[in-house]
């Protein structure tokens, strides 16, 4: 049976995989249920998002992809695809997608049409994973910490990035799930 503390967690991974997908018309009512889930346990990083919430209200929708597609799919440092940032174009990435494919079939997650070492879809099987089980420890310990420390190494504190608070946020968030 799980806790409050652990259903909360598995939402925060949920809702910032949304936060962290291509923008839709719901990312106004998707960063406020964050605020809402960070409040909870996360008090400084509900802060935070205000930001972001306030960015995104104030920037037509065609802007708000116009960042997110220079954020994460045109920056290489920060690209969208776990893969990409932990090994590159090579073999080695290759190898992780499939050992991620595995795990998706075997505890039969559907991924849909993104490839599965696309960051919104890992956090949202993290979503649906015991967070006291092995499978999440090393997805968090082993990839996704690592990814997010790297992604976030591009932001300095005075960034003007308005995703800089979703990525600092996701880490901390992947940091309090870690057992």
């Amino acid at each position: 049976m799980k806790n409050e503390n652990e259903e909360n967690q598995q939402l925060l991974y949920r809702c910032f995989s949304q936060l962290l997908d291509y923008p839709t018309l719901a990312l106004t009512e998707q960063i406020r249920q964050s605020i809402d889930l960070l409040q909870i346990n996360y008090a400084n990083e509900a802060e935070s998002m205000a930001d972001f919430l306030t960015f995104v209200e104030d920037t037509p929708f065609g802007r708000l992809e116009e960042v997110y597609t220079g954020t994460f799919d045109i920056n290489p440092a920060c690209h969208i695809f776990a893969g990409h940032i932990l090994f590159g174009e090579s073999f080695k990435r290759g190898s992780f997608m499939a050992r991620l494919e595995e795990e998706y079939q075997t505890h039969h997650f559907d991924k849909g049409a993104e490839l599965s070492d696309h960051i919104p879809v890992m956090l949202r099987f993290l979503s649906t994973l015991d967070l006291n089980n092995a499978d999440a420890n090393d997805l968090i310990k082993d990839c996704l910490l690592p990814v997010f420390q790297k992604m976030n190494t591009n932001f300095e504190d005075n960034s003007p990035n308005p995703y800089r608070p979703v990525l600092r946020n996701t880490l901390i968030i992947l940091e309090g799930g870690e057992q």
